[in-house]
């Protein structure tokens, strides 16, 4: 099997519109939440999310483009654009022909589906624009990419709610590994802070007033957020023939399935998830320094992953760090993972470990290190994401120190 490693990355989300300014934010513990600027907010009950603020389509697109690119595909154009040129990759010839693009999402172009049922319900109109559904499908974001950078092997969307882009990431890192691609551009985009989006949310009864607190006893719900973030996957030999910086190695990935609930997680699978990616990536369980947690800030995602995360390293699970990011940029569902990868990557290169901000109140069912409200310096050689979503679909990576 080939070794995968990083070789780019780029962001736009909460915390910035790179990945510098994002990394400034986490090292800071910098909130990015806050009030909503979307249409008709006073119906509902949740105004606060992790929305990229002060963003112009027309910055970054001609009017052409932005007819058919909904707002989770222009995230992820920006992103993979920083991406790319960090790894100074030009896609032709044979390198194009064999390289591709994996995204994670799960609502696609909910800004495109929501303009549109407005237009066609609330105006009474009865055309919409013709480029409605290649706008809006999943596929998009990916579609885009692969034209914009000449990629014409292998690409697809994976769309498992929470866990989208990590479940898409471990699709790319096993297409290198194989050696059926030496590059696969891979991450995740969402946008889903719309009034169809928020509101939908709201009916699930999980979502915060004021903020996202992970891991704290009196945290009391999960915040949206939106953005991208989108990664180099690069074969080892190649990425070193041609002298590119190496961020980190990813080494394991793991998926599991609870196969019980439909909303409740399950210590077992998640358990199941982690062990797997240790395995997979030959990793003894007392090397890994820290995990990205899943944290969303609900009651029974917290306890569950701190459940499972003792499940499965033991006794070294009180000697871990673990903090979830998604306070200070919110939940991006789909892209979630992706962006979480970045912290991963900053422990790895940087020795700086993102805090879990907002914690206020210790819970004995989360115990463990969690990092709370401020950034640590620590060397670690080895660290995992997490990523359990709804479905019970639980996908977790594993990456190295280069």
């Amino acid at each position: 099997m080939k070794r995968v490693v990083i070789t780019g990355q780029g962001t736009i989300n909460a915390l910035g519109g790179d990945v510098a300014t994002t990394l400034e934010a986490m090292r800071e513990g910098r909130c990015g939440i806050g009030q909503l600027d979307i249409r008709d907010i006073d119906r509902l009950a949740i105004k606060i999310g992790g929305q990229v603020q002060d963003y112009a389509a027309e910055d970054h697109f001609n009017r052409q483009q932005i007819a058919l690119y909904d707002r989770f595909t222009q995230f992820a154009l920006l992103a993979a654009r920083e991406a790319i040129a960090q790894s100074g990759l030009r896609f032709a010839g044979d390198l194009a022909a064999t390289s591709g693009v994996v995204l994670g999402t799960s609502g696609g172009g909910m800004q495109t589906l929501d303009e549109n049922y407005r237009t066609v319900y609330e105006d009474g109109k009865n055309r919409v624009h013709p480029f409605v559904v290649p706008k809006l499908m999943n596929n998009a974001a990916a579609s885009h990419l692969s034209m914009e950078l000449n990629l014409k092997g292998p690409s697809f969307t994976v769309a498992t709610a929470c866990a989208s882009s990590n479940h898409a990431m471990g699709q790319a890192f096993q297409l290198v590994r194989s050696g059926m691609c030496p590059v696969m551009v891979t991450g995740g985009s969402e946008s889903m802070l719309c009034f169809g989006g928020i509101k939908a949310w709201e009916g699930l009864r999980v979502m915060s007033k004021d903020a996202c607190r992970p891991f704290s006893a009196n945290r009391n719900g999960m915040v949206q957020g939106e953005g991208a973030a989108i990664f180099v996957f690069e074969e080892y030999e190649h990425a070193r023939a041609r002298g590119a910086d190496i961020l980190a190695e990813v080494v394991g990935f793991a998926m599991t399935s609870d196969a019980s609930d439909i909303v409740m997680p399950s210590k077992q699978g998640a358990a199941r998830a982690i062990s797997g990616a240790l395995r997979d990536g030959g990793i003894n369980p007392s090397e890994v320094g820290y995990i990205n947690a899943h944290g969303t800030g609900t009651a029974a995602n917290d306890k569950t992953e701190c459940a499972a995360v003792a499940d499965a390293f033991g006794a070294h699970a009180d000697k871990l760090m673990m903090s979830s990011t998604k306070s200070m940029h919110g939940h991006l569902i789909g892209a979630t993972g992706a962006v979480e990868l970045l912290a991963c990557i900053m422990a790895l290169r940087d020795g700086v470990i993102a805090p879990t901000i907002g914690y206020e109140e210790f819970d004995p069912e989360c115990s463990l290190d969690v990092v709370p409200n401020e950034a640590r310096e620590a060397e670690v050689n080895v660290v995992l994401s997490n990523a359990f979503a709804f479905g019970g679909l639980n996908a977790v990576l594993a990456l190295r120190k280069v």
